[in-house]
């Protein structure tokens, strides 16, 4: 008998002690009892955790679904209680797995090979590596413990069923670039209709895309690819950058060629219509005074023909040479000066 058994019976007679004792009884049947009445006391509640709910069950059947707190039930083995995390987001990881994490640091990988659940075939024959993560949780305890045998592997080989089958109706290409989240929403919705079929009681929160990458004995030829579309990219962003460089700018000096046309158009026009209104006024006064008019026009047009004469020489049919007279080059220099 250990040091507690020891100091128990010791509690229990000095609280006995003061209490008449039936004639009979001995202590082989009061330690029984002392240990029956403990035990129904220990029976008798249960505790649930935040995170869970406990499901009750009385002789096999379920009367009852408990949220978390102190909780009482029949003793004695009648009432049974299991436990249920319903509140937590609990996660399954394929092609990977995470084996802890210490303080604020990063989460460690195990480096355990796990390429027998992450290697896929596309569908244009290509071989890549998917790592991917399933976030669950449990919505019903009740059929997550009773409808199936055992929901958790059947969520692990569903998920990775329709996974293989989703990135196996796809290009390896777009698999690794662009149809990712494409493909973790479309492995949910088709996940979580089979789980319902099955009516396990589990809801699917998100499935997520840890790293997809081809397989390491073909990743250096995949990284050659990469950059080699990667330099594609560059040149035709370049293309396009000069292209929309220049396609304005030409567009605007056409734009600007077209406004000076019209403006020397318009120019033309105009200058035509003054003129021949200008003509017109000087016919109508030639019209009235002809001899005015005529004289007038003469001036002008002398006016407008000297400046540009440089020398006028003067002859005598009795005179030997020219008589140097009118040098009217010399007379408009010097009036400039």
């Amino acid at each position: 008998m250990n040091n507690s058994q020891r100091n128990l019976k010791d509690d229990f007679a000095e609280l006995t002690k003061h209490f008449p004792r039936p004639k009979g009884l001995g202590l082989g049947l009061l330690i029984p009892l002392v240990l029956l009445l403990l035990w129904g006391g220990f029976t008798s509640f249960y505790t649930v955790q935040p995170e869970e709910q406990a499901v009750v069950k009385r002789f096999g059947a379920v009367v009852n679904i408990t949220d978390p707190g102190l909780h009482f039930k029949i003793p004695f083995g009648v009432d049974t209680v299991e436990r249920v995390a319903s509140a937590r987001v609990l996660k399954q990881e394929f092609g990977f797995r995470t084996v802890g994490q210490r303080g604020n640091e990063a989460s460690r990988y195990s480096q355990a090979d796990f390429s027998d659940e992450s290697l896929m075939l596309t569908g244009d024959l290509n071989v890549i590596d998917v790592e991917w993560v399933v976030q669950y949780q449990i919505q019903d305890p009740i059929k997550y413990l009773y409808q199936q045998r055992e929901p958790d592997t059947t969520l692990r080989d569903i998920s990775e069923s329709v996974m293989r089958r989703v990135v196996g109706n796809r290009l390896g290409s777009d698999v690794l670039t662009v149809a990712r989240v494409e493909i973790a929403q479309k492995v949910r919705e088709e996940v979580q209709q089979v789980m319902n079929s099955y009516d396990s009681g589990l809801h699917i929160i998100t499935v997520e895309l840890q790293d997809v990458v081809p397989p390491q004995a073909v990743r250096p030829a995949f990284n050659e690819v990469n950059e080699a579309r990667q330099e594609r990219e560059r040149m035709i962003n370049e293309a396009t950058k000069k292209a929309n460089q220049q396609i304005p700018r030409a567009e605007g000096e056409a734009l600007q060629q077209i406004a000076e046309a019209e403006g020397y158009a318009t120019e033309r026009v105009n200058r035509a219509y003054g003129e021949t209104a200008r003509f017109n006024a000087m016919m109508e006064e030639y019209t009235n005074v002809p001899e005015v008019t005529r004289s007038r026009l003469y001036l002008e047009a002398m006016g407008k023909l000297l400046p540009k004469v440089g020398q006028v020489l003067m002859v005598q049919e009795d005179q030997v040479g020219p008589l140097p007279l009118m040098n009217i080059r010399d007379s408009r220099q010097e009036a400039k000066q």
